[in-house]
């Protein structure tokens, strides 16, 4: 009776890889990081980095990090010798170019994430398209999105599939 449950519990465990198997594999998908990764997007960046708006703020941000690090070089080298008023005037002024410095660069962003946004919403048919291929393909039965996975292999993921793939349709 003991061989026989033996013989049975092999038998379970072998099937298990096959039942799994057809039920289809798993994989996860970052599809920002697909669709950012793109020539298309690569160009759409560039774009808007070569606009006049974009390099002066580009230019202030530079301009504002010089003056920021002078300022910083300056309060660290000499508050030794500043009186309480000077220092705190320093740090003042310190705190202002800060405020600045993170303004300009929230512009910065704000740019570059309105052309990405406009991005993932023009190439979200596409995606789809290429999505489904991928998934008829590859034998995925079921496909994740990477935010909503706590731990994935990098074998798991077909971001990189994806980008291909977009990277290979005739653009529009």
């Amino acid at each position: 009776m003991s061989r026989l449950v033996k013989v049975a519990l092999v038998c379970v465990a072998l099937s298990l890889p096959s039942i799994a198997w057809a039920q289809g594999k798993i994989a996860v998908v970052n599809l920002q990081e697909a669709i950012m990764q793109t020539d298309l997007a690569s160009k759409r960046l560039n774009a808007v980095r070569e606009e006049d708006d974009y390099k002066a703020d580009k230019a202030e941000y530079e301009r504002l990090k010089e003056e920021f690090d002078t300022l910083l070089r300056k309060l660290q080298t000499d508050m030794a010798v500043m009186s309480q008023e000077q220092q705190l005037a320093a740090r003042k002024k310190l705190a202002s170019k800060q405020k600045d410095l993170e303004h300009v660069t929230s512009k910065l962003q704000q740019a570059e994430q309105t052309a990405g946004q406009a991005l993932l919403q023009e190439l979200s048919p596409k995606v789809q398209e290429v999505l489904r291929d991928l998934i008829a393909t590859e034998g995925i039965g079921l496909l994740l999105q990477r935010s909503s996975v706590i731990h994935a292999d990098a074998g798991y993921s077909i971001t990189a599939k994806v980008t291909d793939k977009l990277n290979q349709l005739p653009a529009e």
